[in-house]
C-alpha cells in the first residue's frame, strides 16, 4: 500500500530524524525531496504546493531549529499536515431513517458492486440487519454477481423482475425492508464507462425516490488524478456524502488518497485493501498517514488481531509462551489466524518499525515462501511438531518430498525454530518477555530467509 511514496518519503525525512538541531537549509533540501515524491506520487499540484508550504512554515519557527528534537519534531509535522490532507470532510456515517438508505454510485468497474458486499458485512459487525439491492439493471450478471456474494454473507439481496424500472426497484426494495426487518438498505446501482447525463440523470431520480442519507461515491484508487476529476463530476451532479476508495492495496504511489478529499471536499469514509470480504477498512486519516511514513499503525493491528484471534486460544498460546511449551503446531495455528487479519504486507506496515519490511514480506508470500513454510510444517507428524529435536536425517528427508521443498528449507525452518526457543528461554532467564506480534520473530525470519 503506497509503497513507491512511503519509501520515498521516509527517505527523504530520514536525514533529519537522526539528527538533534537542524538549519532552515536542512529543511528546505528535505521539502524538496518530499515535493518530488508527492508529485512523482501523482499527488495534486495544488495540494503539494500548499502542504509543503505548511509544512516549511511549522518546521523553520523557532519552537523547531532551537528544540534538541528538531528533526523527530519536523516528522511529526509532516504526519499532522498529512492527517489533515487526508482528513478533509465530514466521516461521520449516518443511520437516520427506518430503513436508513444507503446509495453506491461510480463508474464501472470502479469495484461497486464488491464495494457494497463489504459494505454489508461491516455493517452487520455494528449489530445492524442490512438488505442489499441489485439495482444494476445494465450490467450483465450484476445481479447474479450481487446474490452470489450476499449468498455467502448470508445477507439477503432484493432483485425484481427484468424490465423493471430502477426507480421502482429502489422503492420496492425499502418496502420490503420495513416489512422484514432490515434496518438498512444498500442500493447497488449502476455505473457507466463514462461519466453521461443517463447515469446522472438516474441517480438523481432514485436519490429523489428514497432520499438516501448516504450517497457513497465508489472511487478506484488506481486511476490516479482521474479519480479527483471523477468525484467532481459526481458532486456537481448529486449530494454525495462521502468516498469509498477501492484497490488501494494496488496503489503504490497514492495520489487519489492524498488528493482527493482535499480537492473535492468530500470526506473519504471507508477503502478497499484486498478482494477479500473484511478486507474493507473505516478510513482513519491519522492512521493511515502513520503507515505512510513508516511509523505503523498500532490501534489498526489490534483492532485485526481482536477480530482474528478466538480470545480462549489466544489464552492458552499465550500461557504456552510463558512456559516455554510453543510448538510448530502453535506456529501453524498462529498461521492461519494471521490469513484472517489481511494480506501480511498490510499487517506488517501497521507494526512501527517494520514498515519497511511490509513490501519484502509480501514479496515473500508472492514467491510462495510462506506457503512452503507451511507445507513442511504440515508434512510432520504430531510428535515431530512437537518435538523438533527428534527429526533426524530420514525424517527430514521425508518431510522434503512430502512437502514439495527442499532438505535445506526443512533444515533452516528446523533451525530458526530452534533458534527462537533459545531466545525465549534467554529473555526469560533475563525477566523479560518476547513482543506479542502476530507469528513473532520466527514468522518474519522465516518469509526473509
Amino acid at each position: 500500500m503506497f509503497d513507491a511514496l512511503s519509501d520515498r518519503l521516509q527517505a527523504a525525512l530520514g536525514g533529519l530524524t537522526g539528527r538533534g538541531r537542524v538549519t532552515e537549509e536542512d529543511v528546505n533540501t528535505a521539502m524538496r525531496e518530499v515535493r518530488m515524491a508527492l508529485l512523482e506520487a501523482d499527488v495534486n499540484y495544488k495540494v503539494v504546493k500548499d502542504f509543503v508550504k505548511r509544512v516549511k512554515a511549522r518546521a523553520v519557527g523557532a519552537e523547531v531549529i532551537e528544540n534538541i528534537n528538531a528533526g523527530q519534531m519536523i516528522v511529526k509535522i509532516v504526519h499532522e499536515e498529512l492527517t489533515a490532507i487526508l482528513g478533509e470532510g465530514d466521516r461521520t456515517f449516518r443511520y437516520d431513517g427506518s430503513p436508513a438508505v444507503v446509495m453506491m454510485v461510480g463508474l464501472q468497474g470502479s469495484g461497486k458492486t464488491t464495494s457494497s458486499a463489504k459494505l454489508a458485512r461491516w455493517i452487520v459487525r455494528q449489530g445492524r440487519q442490512p438488505m442489499l439491492v441489485a439495482a444494476d439493471i445494465y450490467r450483465p450478471a450484476a445481479i447474479e454477481q450481487l446474490k452470489t456474494l450476499g449468498a455467502n454473507l448470508d445477507i439477503p439481496v432484493y432483485s425484481a423482475p427484468t424490465g423493471t424500472p430502477v426507480v421502482d426497484i429502489a422503492t420496492q426494495a425499502v418496502a420490503e425492508a420495513k416489512q422484514t426487518g432490515r434496518d438498512v438498505v444498500i442500493l447497488d446501482t449502476a455505473g457507466r464507462l463514462q461519466i453521461d447525463e443517463q447515469l446522472m440523470a438516474e441517480i438523481r431520480d432514485v436519490h429523489a425516490a428514497v432520499a438516501p442519507k448516504e450517497t457513497l461515491l465508489v472511487v478506484d484508487a488506481m486511476v490516479g488524478q482521474e479519480a479527483v476529476a471523477v468525484a467532481e463530476a459526481f458532486h456537481e451532479n448529486t449530494p454525495v456524502s462521502g468516498l469509498v476508495l477501492t484497490k488501494i492495496d494496488g496503489d503504490a504511489r497514492g495520489g487519489a488518497a492524498l488528493s482527493i478529499a482535499a480537492v473535492s471536499g468530500l470526506a473519504v469514509k471507508y477503502m478497499g485493501t484486498g478482494e477479500k470480504a473484511d478486507e474493507f477498512e473505516v478510513f482513519h486519516p491519522d492512521r493511515l498517514a502513520g503507515r505512510i511514513l513508516g511509523m505503523g499503525d498500532v490501534v489498526s493491528l489490534v483492532e485485526r488481531a481482536q477480530e482474528a484471534y478466538d480470545e480462549n486460544e489466544a489464552a492458552k498460546l499465550a500461557e504456552k509462551l510463558e512456559k516455554d511449551a510453543f510448538t510448530l503446531e502453535d506456529f501453524l495455528d498462529q498461521m492461519q489466524q494471521v490469513k484472517k487479519m489481511g494480506p501480511l504486507g498490510n499487517v506488517i506496515s501497521m507494526i512501527p518499525g517494520l514498515g519497511g519490511a511490509a513490501k519484502d514480506a509480501q514479496d515473500a508470500i508472492d514467491r510462495g515462501e510462506l506457503a512452503r513454510v507451511e507445507a513442511i510444517i504440515r508434512s510432520m507428524t504430531p510428535a515431530e511438531r512437537a518435538d523438533p529435536g527428534i527429526l533426524n536425517a530420514s525424517r527430514r528427508r521425508r518431510i522434503a518430498r512430502g512437502s514439495g521443498t527442499s532438505l535445506p528449507e526443512v533444515n533452516r525452518l528446523v533451525k530458526q525454530f530452534g533458534e527462537m526457543q533459545k531466545v525465549r528461554k534467554m529473555m526469560r532467564g533475563r525477566g523479560g518477555r518476547m513482543p506479542g506480534l502476530p507469528m513473532g520473530p520466527l514468522g518474519l525470519s522465516l518469509i526473509h530467509s
